[in-house]
């Protein structure tokens, strides 16, 4: 479109006069651009303006391109080149139809070259310029950046070989790491992950190749894929940040990493194996801002959420939260503290590792290695005249009858277990050799967690789902045919997978006198399940099914990590 037509269809919109329109164009005319920058120059309209009126002049829907990602997958259809010559930039793909936003929808030019180099068809939508080109400026900045670094990696010819090869020599490995291309590559893969909101990366050698992946709302997505070579200088460099040897690469090691990005610093917790090619390295990222401790905005139902906060107010007992690693058993137990620590109160953890640093908390971090054991810990804890204590996990026999023994004398006693439900916590206990009595007489609440995606809701769209499904997966006959449910179509807002965050599935089990009393009897954990529905005990899947009513997720996602039982 012709910038004279732009103008004149925001003229007859009354949203500039002409004059304002004329000096635009005559500014246009000598130092170039578009018109609708300039009139925002001006200061006679704001790209919101623009965009939302293009938007409906046209009937493309609008994009925010500050909200999410997108896969470097969709942004290598479309050449850098291409993207900045027109303004636009892929956003998603559906089928053999791409979106890709726009500052002109109605550019024919553009639109008909981006679908012969793509061979998809093309679904305009419409963006600011501004955001357009800090979106360009963002990714495929990143993505030549990191292409720009392999190629510089290889022209130096370092020689580098694996292990199973020839053998590496220190010297050439301590002078790789060293390398230009390596050091940035290493922070490039870091800052790309904070910036994406990542939980972990995964750096992982193969036969003949080499990835690197994020783990972002729980699933793992790979992000880069550099050559094989690159291996042993990049997990060189981790280890170097991290703190640990190098030479070693038989046996595994854990360490830390401290990264400041802008006024934010996030915490790395790295772990590296040996593995049949190589070294594998996985980093968690502990983002002290993203620690959420307002345990209302868990996904917690009113009812269990009433349990918790009688539970962790009760002057001593324990608390158990189980769940498997990464469902948010550590900020479930670090919320309760939170609510717990006032100035009054005494609360020392025994945390392996230290996630957060908890102002007012009394951490300590365990060292297996010098004999720091948890239920080393725990003895000196004692001694230490606490009102509160918090286990990272109990293992095993001798630290279980150490928490226990603590809850019975007057402490409040916070822990997790590996179990796959709530009620299996007893068995476990009892199968460590914690006689049914003293778990009978310790135990005030137990909790099991899951993390499922939340629905995009800005792709939300409600679909149908054969009734006998719904009715497998716990509706029953008469709501499964009228229970709505939904899933998300793919934006660029949630990077096209139709998921956006995490919410909670949780199991809360009060215990009472009578659930006290089965389990003294040594019943079974499917009795003690049944008695503890009977007190408003609701299981994980029937916690997703509810998150399904509310329209929260899918039904995938709640089979995905739930039972039926």
């Amino acid at each position: 479109m012709s910038s004279g037509r732009i103008g004149e269809m925001l003229v007859r919109a009354n949203l500039i006069t002409p004059e304002q329109l004329h000096e635009a164009i005559a500014l246009q005319k000598s130092s170039g651009g578009r018109i609708g920058s300039i009139l925002v120059k001006l200061k006679y309209l704001n790209e919101e303006a623009i965009t939302s009126f293009l938007g409906r002049q046209y009937g493309v829907p609008p994009v925010d391109l500050s909200k999410g990602t997108i896969d470097p997958a969709i942004l290598a259809l479309v050449p850098a080149e291409v993207a900045r010559k027109y303004l636009l930039i892929p956003v998603s793909r559906t089928g053999g139809s791409l979106r890709v936003a726009m500052a002109d929808p109605s550019d024919i030019v553009a639109i008909d070259e981006v679908r012969f180099i793509t061979g998809h068809n093309i679904q305009p939508m419409v963006a600011s310029e501004t955001s357009i080109q800090n979106a360009l400026n963002r990714y495929y900045e990143t993505a030549g950046f990191a292409r720009s670094l392999v190629r510089d990696f290889e022209q130096k010819e370092l020689g580098i070989a694996e292990p199973d090869q020839r053998g590496i020599d220190l010297a050439d490995l301590y002078r790789a790491t060293e390398e230009a291309p390596v050091i940035k590559l290493v922070n490039l893969i870091l800052t790309d992950a904070i910036n994406k909101g990542a939980s972990d990366i995964h750096i992982e050698p193969y036969e003949k190749t080499f990835r690197i992946r994020f783990r972002l709302d729980g699933i793992l997505h790979e992000v880069m894929s550099p050559p094989l070579t690159m291996h042993p200088a990049v997990t060189s460099r981790v280890k170097i940040m991290a703190r640990l040897d190098i030479a070693e690469r038989r046996m595994p090691q854990d360490g830390r990493i401290k990264v400041r990005a802008g006024q934010r610093e996030v915490d790395l917790r790295v772990s590296i194996i040996p593995t049949l090619f190589g070294e594998k390295v996985v980093m968690r990222l502990l983002n002290r801002e993203n620690l959420e401790l307002d345990m209302s905005k868990f996904g917690f139902e009113p009812e269990a959420l009433a349990m918790i906060e009688k539970a962790i107010f009760a002057p001593y007992g324990m608390i158990l939260v189980t769940g498997p690693t990464g469902s948010g058993k550590t900020t479930t137990l670090y919320s309760a503290l939170a609510r717990l620590n006032n100035v009054d109160t005494n609360i020392m953890t025994a945390e392996d590792p230290i996630e957060y640093n908890l102002t007012g908390i009394n951490q300590t971090q365990i060292k297996t290695d010098i004999g720091l054991t948890f239920a080393a810990l725990l003895r000196s804890f004692l001694r230490q005249d606490p009102d509160i204590i918090m286990v990272g996990e109990i293992r095993d026999f001798e630290t279980a009858e150490i928490a226990i023994k603590a809850a019975l004398t007057g402490h409040l006693v916070l822990s997790t277990v590996h179990t796959n439900d709530a009620m299996s916590t007893v068995g476990r206990l009892t199968s460590m050799g914690v006689p049914p009595y003293l778990v009978s007489a310790s135990l005030n609440l137990l909790l099991a967690q899951r993390l499922v995606r939340r629905l995009c809701v800005e792709c939300r769209t409600e679909v149908s789902v054969p009734v006998s499904t719904l009715e497998d997966l716990g509706f029953s006959p008469q709501e499964a045919r009228r229970v709505p449910c939904y899933r998300g179509k793919g934006c660029a807002a949630c990077s096209d997978t139709g998921y956006r965050g995490r919410i909670g599935l949780y199991e809360v089990a009060l215990l009472n006198e009578e659930i006290r009393g089965a389990i003294l009897n040594g019943v079974s954990t499917a009795e003690l399940r049944t008695l503890g529905r009977k007190y408003g005990m609701q299981t994980l899947r029937e916690s997703g099914l509810q998150k399904m009513r509310e329209g929260i997720t899918t039904v995938e996602e709640v089979v995905r990590v739930t039972s039926l039982f």
